[in-house]
């Protein structure tokens, strides 16, 4: 959604609510689309003492598997975005303030950059998964597997010796 903050810049105080909704079901994350619902986003846009921020949550949940067991899992976030906005950067190497050419502010596209950037690398079901074995397939969460252990083809002799 574009906001236009002309009217925020210039009245020391003034403020815009902002409560939407963005889709992004089309948005691929690891080779599929984990929105299945839309994200609501949900604060205001306000000047305080003449600095204009951004203060705001995103909150949504993905539809994907576990990295590990394939398991299906829906984990729900509850993101900040906090922003400070100006017209002009003195110090162009400044990325903590969000420069705006016009006084047209798309905040889809600053919450969008901020969703992905806070997303884990890794998606697990829990913190201690033990993933798939992988000779047969069988789900470590669930229990051991029957299968044979094996050993390293270097360290053989030196089982040789442990079993005589």
């Amino acid at each position: 959604m574009i906001y236009e903050l002309e009217p925020i810049f210039n009245t020391v105080g003034a403020s815009l609510p902002v409560d939407y909704e963005m889709d992004l079901a089309d948005v691929p994350l690891n080779n599929v689309c984990p929105f299945t619902e839309p994200v609501h986003i949900c604060g205001e846009i306000r000047n305080r003492a003449g600095v204009v921020s951004v203060a705001a949550s995103a909150q949504f949940a993905l539809e994907l598997f576990c990295d590990r067991c394939a398991a299906p899992m829906r984990p729900v976030f509850d993101l900040p975005v906090e922003h400070v906005l100006v017209r002009e950067l003195n110090d162009e190497s400044n990325d903590e303030l969000i420069c705006l050419e016009s006084s047209r502010l798309d905040l889809d596209e600053l919450v969008r950059d901020d969703i992905f950037l806070s997303l884990p690398t890794k998606f697990l079901c829990r913190e201690d998964c033990k993933g798939l074995c992988p000779r047969c397939g069988q789900n470590l969460n669930d229990g051991p597997c029957s299968c044979k252990k094996s050993v390293d083809p270097r360290l053989e002799g030196l089982l040789q010796l442990l079993d005589e």
